[in-house]
């Protein structure tokens, strides 16, 4: 059973990060598919980014941009000497998928393709069975293989 209290102090979700290897190129990605812009971009060293990432002497290159729904999508590029890109892989354990819900997917998923993004379904599929039955849905990824997934409620 789930202590009331302790859920009291959870409130929302603040943020979703992803790893990137170019900041400004997942930023166009993602305003031109959203319609807005950063929030922000910079560089971000402050000495504690050690102690919360586990990263000695941490840099990171930077941005934040605003998911429909208030929550924010934080982009990072460690700057640390080794790293090595995830396999993409969506049935990966570890991977992660960032999903949002439209009005007209077949817009929504033209406007990803054209902003870079790389189709994973042919295209907008009709769910036929589960929860969201009448549904349509795709996945796509953005420039670094994060897979975004779209769903339109059904009518």
């Amino acid at each position: 059973m789930v202590n009331a209290s302790t859920v009291a102090d959870i409130t929302c979700l603040q943020h979703i990060g992803i790893t990137v290897s170019d900041v400004d190129e997942t930023l166009a990605f993602w305003s031109a598919l959203l319609g807005v812009d950063p929030l922000w971009r910079r560089t971000l060293d402050g000495a504690y980014l050690s102690d919360v990432t586990g990263y000695p002497g941490v840099v990171l290159d930077a941005g934040m941009i605003e998911l429909p729904g208030g929550a924010m999508l934080e982009v990072l590029d460690y700057r640390v000497a080794e790293k090595q890109a995830n396999d993409m892989a969506t049935a990966n354990p570890g991977n992660v998928h960032i999903a949002i819900r439209v009005i007209d997917i077949d817009s929504v998923w033209q406007r990803a393709i054209d902003a870079g993004g790389l189709a994973v379904s042919p295209a907008p599929v009709t769910v036929t069975s589960g929860p969201n039955t009448g549904a349509k849905a795709c996945y796509l990824r953005d420039p670094n293989g994060v897979t975004l997934e779209l769903i339109q409620p059904p009518n």
